[in-house]
């Protein structure tokens, strides 16, 4: 079970490593397994299932989409905790507000992250 210290400490640093816009640091936190769904791959990708499978994948994704927006910075605004997840809820671009559910393999790492966003 993630404790919520844990889970605060994570969520910090996963904030952090997005706003240092740095895609090695993002990429610690996640499996080689991972698997992504948000809407924004629908946008960023043009790809209708809005899933990417595969950190290779995932980071091609991010990688366009920091492109897209080079000032992207988000702001936590709070974490809830669940046996092997959590969710981030978080100040995302555009002003949007977005929660993404992690969850965490045996290894400690996410293999698997659902984002959702109040406005599309």
């Amino acid at each position: 079970m993630i404790s919520v210290t844990e889970a605060q400490e994570f969520a910090k640093e996963w904030v952090d490593a997005w706003n240092s816009h740095n895609i090695d640091r993002i990429l610690e936190h996640y499996s080689e397994d991972l698997e992504m769904t948000t809407p924004m791959i629908v946008l960023v990708m043009n790809n209708q299932t809005g899933t990417l499978k595969g950190k290779n994948n995932v980071k091609l994704y991010w990688e366009k989409a920091l492109e897209r927006v080079p000032d992207l910075k988000f702001e936590l605004l709070d974490v809830f905790v669940s046996v092997n997840s959590l969710i981030i809820y978080y100040r995302a671009v555009f002003g949007k507000l977005a929660a993404e559910i992690l969850f965490f393999g045996e290894d400690g790492k996410v293999n698997r992250s659902i984002a959702h966003y109040n406005k599309i």
